[in-house]
């Protein structure tokens, strides 16, 4: 398999933390998208959206968004339940994360580092406030639990842990999240855990004159 992959993307970083956690062999193709990497004829062959990560089968046939591939990658393993409820509780935070994490401390967290804020505050502030919104439920939901399904360690907490153990760059606070950080370190206490994402390219920067 072929990963196709940009090191600073949180959603790079969870697939990369699943292979290695599930001890899969692949090879890692590094995209520079602010290079305009993935916007060759090539890798929209591979991605209409021109968007990281995308896993390239053996055969050659291809899947992007990282939750989907999470769950391929996932099906028939531990870190992904049989039993057809549970297995919804999963699928249901993948699309919370999609849906209330990573659009908006995700987005925030690149804006703020790359210089992207300034002109977009009243957006940043909306989205910031979001973003509080869910780590306030996430915290909840693990007052009871020590993982986001359950006892177990899940694709759920893979995707979930990616874009909120970072999102302290945004300047939330996450101290006050008392479950969140017992979480954490429990995220980082699995085997063959690694860290991630890397910081952001130089290139992906906007100059301070913009």
């Amino acid at each position: 398999m072929r990963l196709y992959d940009y090191a600073g993307s949180a959603n790079a970083y969870k697939v990369r933390l699943l292979l290695r956690q599930l001890d899969v062999p692949y090879e890692l193709v590094p995209i520079d998208i602010f290079r305009g990497e993935g916007q060759t004829p090539d890798f929209v062959k591979k991605n209409p959206l021109g968007q990281i990560p995308v896993l390239e089968l053996d055969d050659g046939r291809c899947i992007a968004q990282s939750n989907a591939i999470l769950w391929h990658l996932a099906r028939g393993t531990a870190l992904l339940p049989a039993d057809p409820f549970t297995e919804s509780q999963v699928l249901e935070w993948l699309f919370f994360e999609q849906y209330e994490v990573e659009p908006t401390l995700g987005s925030a967290r690149f804006w703020l580092l790359t210089g992207r804020a300034t002109a977009r505050q009243d957006e940043l502030a909306r989205r910031l406030e979001t973003g509080r919104r869910a780590l306030r439920v996430m915290d909840r939901a693990l007052a009871d639990r020590p993982f986001f399904v359950g006892d177990r360690y899940t694709i759920a907490d893979i995707a979930l842990y990616a874009y909120t153990h970072i999102a302290g760059d945004t300047g939330v606070d996450l101290a006050s999240h008392r479950n969140l950080a017992a979480w954490f370190a429990r995220v980082e206490a699995q085997p063959r855990f690694e860290p991630g994402p890397a910081p952001y390219g130089a290139n992906a920067h906007v100059p301070p004159t913009e």
